[in-house]
């Protein structure tokens, strides 16, 4: 049997589980919690992923967030920083801070959990515009991740940044001067978009970006034993060759051909797609999470 996936909303990326049910991990909390107030938040003892931004600016606020496994943003969770510092998220799973002052690299980690994010401190000098500016914008983005947008003038409090997509806000998770993390609206189709930034009484030029949808088509038998399994993920909304990561989640059911993670370019044009190989190593269900690796460019 062969599955097509259609996944409504995932921050992070698209998990994939096969043998005896194909799971989908669930919604960010700006569609499950904010969505459904009555919902419980997420306990913090749920966090796993932590999200800075690329750069901050030296004395200046800015806005990082937390999600759990399951992608949700997640509340009253400490995260110390390399300078000594220390943080709780707010109720919206995020928090705001005010950068070192002294320029370089700031490591910051969840507590209780192994692993450090880096944001690099960069001086207000390399910061400073009268207006707001889009440097970098990513080629194609993916419906269901994150994508980022590197320039000046942003808001460091998130919610100052107002960012919309084909007329529709997005969720800006995480942010400083310099950059934005953001997560594309729920009803956002495949294709090209405009997108519009704004901070305080300052707007950008809209600019284009590409939004691609990731469909996934596989046998969803339990794998065997030496078996070949081929895993394609067809690309929809852009017919650009496009880096997709696939890492896998389960290696003593199976192992991915090249490695992993195991990176592969799709084949462009208009059946756009990528072909992963998979071999079993025991009976039983794999897990695989695919993900669009961003690259930049100037905007358009």
């Amino acid at each position: 049997m062969t599955f097509s996936t259609t996944i409504p909303r995932m921050p992070l990326r698209r998990f994939f589980r096969f043998g005896l049910f194909l799971g989908i991990v669930c919604a960010v909390a700006q569609l499950c919690s904010f969505a459904r107030p009555q919902q419980q938040a997420p306990a913090a003892s749920g966090a796993r992923i932590l999200l800075l931004p690329r750069q901050i600016v030296s004395g200046e606020r800015a806005t990082l967030a937390v999600l759990d496994v399951s992608g949700r943003l997640t509340p009253g969770v400490t995260v110390n920083f390399s300078n000594g510092d220390k943080l709780a998220t707010d109720a919206t799973g995020r928090a705001l801070f005010v950068a070192p002052l002294t320029p370089g690299v700031l490591f910051a980690s969840i507590v209780g959990r192994t692993g450090r994010v880096t944001t690099a401190v960069i001086p207000p000098s390399e910061a400073a515009s009268p207006s707001l500016e889009i440097a970098s914008v990513p080629r194609v983005a993916s419906l269901t991740d994150r994508f980022e947008l590197l320039g000046r003038g942003f808001c460091g409090d998130a919610d100052s940044n107002q960012v919309s997509v084909s007329s529709h806000p997005a969720l800006v998770l995480a942010s400083s001067p310099v950059s934005l993390v953001v997560l594309p609206p729920m009803d956002l189709g495949p294709g090209l978009a405009a997108v519009n930034v704004s901070c305080a009484n300052h707007q950008a030029p809209s600019f284009s970006v590409a939004f691609a949808a990731l469909d996934l088509e596989a046998d969803s038998s339990p794998l065997k034993p030496g078996e070949h399994r081929a895993l394609t993920v067809r690309v929809r909304g852009s017919t650009a060759k496009i880096a997709l990561e696939a890492r896998n989640l389960a290696p003593g059911i199976a192992e991915l051909s090249g490695g992993n993670p195991t990176r592969l370019l799709s084949s462009g044009g208009p059946e756009n797609f990528a072909r992963f190989d998979l071999i079993g190593r025991k009976n039983g269900s794999f897990l695989i999470s695919i993900r669009l690796v961003p690259s930049f460019a100037r905007p358009q």
